[in-house]
Parts: structure tokens; C-alpha cells; sequence
């Protein structure tokens, strides 16, 4: 019988790649379905080797690279990704396979069939543990370390390390440094989210991403929400929302 792991953040992604795999595979068993970094090792480390490992890359807590090298496993994974070509490249060159999102029942089956065809090959093989390292080399994501921001008719390099937070009012986006000197910056929040560490900053809401090394406390607030208080004032209060609440503290604890 085949044994899968699924680790996957996204409840809903998770239970439909069980299905597509149940369907294609009768008799498998999805030993477990796991949606951190942290719970992920916890459960390697005290639980029995899956023959296959499915795994998403960016989870809630990190990378799932920081998984694997923490336990060390001889067991293949299939990634599930939406990295960009580049990326793609880097697996097919270590010859690991992924899937794009959504996951594409016809794609998964072949990757199925790969597992099958190359199984013998991933027990206890050190090429495969180097080409694994390698390819974490490849895709771990470089982020922004500075950013251009303006300045009356100036455009000045501005180290992330410096910002306090990023804020969205009215059409703009302004960057407020340690030191409280407001910027104007042509990003979107959306945009600046995936560009800067997401260990060091956080979206707090549709109005802030915020360092961690600027907040000086958070506070309960009404209805199970959060309030954030940094160490320089902010424009209006900085509100976590009841749903985000969880991951807010969790963020602020681990990274």
C-alpha cells in the first residue's frame, strides 16, 4: 500500500489533491494532512516515513525547504508550486518533479507514474539528497534588502531594514522609517508583500505591512481582534482582524 503525506496549508487544496489521489491510486493512504513548517517536523520525527511526499512550498510559517533540512528523509517529493519559470527550471535540472497550481488530474497522474517508474532510485541514494539541496539552494527567494522611494524630486535607495511599516491611504503607499521620515513608494501593498522578507514584515490589514522590529506591543481588542502599537506613531490604529489573530501572534512568536 502506498503511503502520502500532504502538507499543505490551504485545507480546501489539500483535501481536493487527496481526492484526485485517491482516485488515481486506490488503496493508498494519506497518512496525514499537515499545514506548517513546525507541525510538519514535529510529525517526521515522531511518526513512520511516507513512501511519497506531497508538499507546497510557501507555507504558513516558512518555506517547506526549512522541513527537509531539518529532517533528514530519504522519501521523494512531489512540490506543489507556483514559482515561476525559473524556478521550474531548477526542478527539472535536479530532476524533481512538481505540479502547478491548481493541480491538474492528468499532470498528477504522470507524476504518479514517474514515482513509480524511479522509486528504487530515492532510498538511501546521496545524489538525491544532493540534487534536493540543490534545488533548495535555487528556489530559497530572494528578497528585497532595499527599495527605491521619492523624495520631493529625489529617488532614494532606502534599506528595508529601516522601515518601520509601509501605509496605504488614499491611492498612495508611504514608508514610515525607524526614525518616523515618511516616503512615498511606487508599490502596492500587494506587490510589496511578496518582495520583502515575510519573516521580518507582516500585512496586518489592507492598510499596513509592519517590521517586527518596530511593534512595541499588541493589545486585545474588541471581538477577538488585536491592535498593534509600534514604537513610532501611525497614522490611524493598526487593527488585526479575528480571523488573522491566530497567525498574528504565531508570526510574532516563531519567525
Amino acid at each position: 500500500m502506498l503511503t502520502i503525506l500532504i502538507i499543505e496549508d490551504e485545507i480546501k487544496a489539500a483535501r481536493e489533491l487527496q481526492k484526485l489521489l485517491e482516485e488515481l491510486q486506490p488503496g493508498c493512504h494519506i497518512t496525514a494532512i499537515l499545514q506548517s513548517v513546525e507541525e510538519a517536523i514535529q510529525w517526521l520525527n515522531n511518526n513512520s516515513v511516507p513512501d511519497l511526499i506531497f508538499s507546497d512550498i510557501q507555507l504558513a510559517d516558512g518555506l517547506c525547504f526549512d522541513i527537509f533540512k531539518t529532517v533528514r528523509i530519504h522519501s521523494p517529493i512531489i512540490f506543489c508550486t507556483a514559482f515561476d519559470e525559473y524556478a521550474i527550471r531548477a526542478f527539472e535540472t535536479n530532476s524533481i518533479d512538481y505540479l502547478l497550481k491548481p493541480i491538474d488530474k492528468i499532470k498528477l497522474g504522470k507524476s504518479l507514474d514517474k514515482y513509480e517508474s524511479l522509486k528504487q532510485i530515492y532510498s538511501g541514494n546521496k545524489e538525491y539528497e544532493a540534487k534536493l539541496e540543490a534545488l533548495f539552494s535555487q528556489l530559497k527567494k530572494p528578497y528585497k534588502t532595499s527599495l527605491l522611494v521619492h523624495f520631493k524630486e529625489k529617488i532614494i535607495p532606502l534599506k528595508t531594514e529601516e522601515i518601520a511599516f509601509f501605509h496605504y491611504t488614499n491611492g498612495i503607499v508611504h514608508v514610515l522609517t525607524q526614525r518616523n521620515q515618511q516616503h512615498v513608494i511606487n508599490y502596492t501593498l500587494d506587490e510589496l508583500e511578496s518582495i520583502v522578507d515575510p519573516q521580518v514584515f507582516y500585512r496586518a490589514n489592507r492598510q499596513f505591512i509592519i517590521n517586527r522590529n518596530a511593534i512595541a506591543n499588541a493589545e486585545h481588542y474588541f471581538a477577538r481582534k488585536l491592535t498593534v502599537k509600534l514604537h513610532i506613531p501611525t497614522p490611524e490604529p493598526i487593527v488585526i482582524s479575528k480571523a488573522k489573530a491566530s497567525d498574528f501572534l504565531h508570526w510574532l512568536e516563531h519567525s
